[in-house]
């Protein structure tokens, strides 16, 4: 669990590259953290800590969905009042709120060449 521990600020600053109006999945989030899974990157948004500007609200599963916990209606309005839509079944509409990835300032810093980020993001749901 330590290496867990560890790579929470990579997720958070990666997290907080998500604009207001936008989510990420778990696998967004991980895909661009090498050694990182989906589950990781939840358990740094259960963890995340308060006043840090972490918009943990923004992450949510690869179904489009929030996942079932304590927080989830918090988490749902939180998204709304940031202009996030839902369908019928609950699911974010991901063609209309998908993040795009990070900026190149990220990318650079974490040493992830463009064009691998570009062949990631083909794989993110939307």
């Amino acid at each position: 669990m330590t290496r867990t521990y560890a790579s929470f600020p990579a997720v958070y600053d990666l997290v907080r590259e998500i604009p207001k109006g936008q989510v990420a999945s778990y696998g967004m989030v991980a895909s661009l953290l090498p050694g990182l899974t989906p589950r990781i990157v939840g358990f740094a948004m259960a963890a995340t800590p308060t006043g840090q500007g972490i918009p943990w609200q923004r992450v949510i599963n690869s179904a489009g969905k929030i996942s079932d916990r304590d927080g989830a209606m918090r988490q749902r309005k939180r998204l709304a009042d940031e202009g996030i839509t839902f369908k019928k079944n609950g699911a974010v509409d991901w063609s209309a709120h998908r993040w795009q990835g990070p900026s190149e300032a990220w990318l650079e810093a974490a040493g992830v060449d463009f064009m691998d980020f570009l062949t990631i993001q083909a794989s993110w749901p939307g």
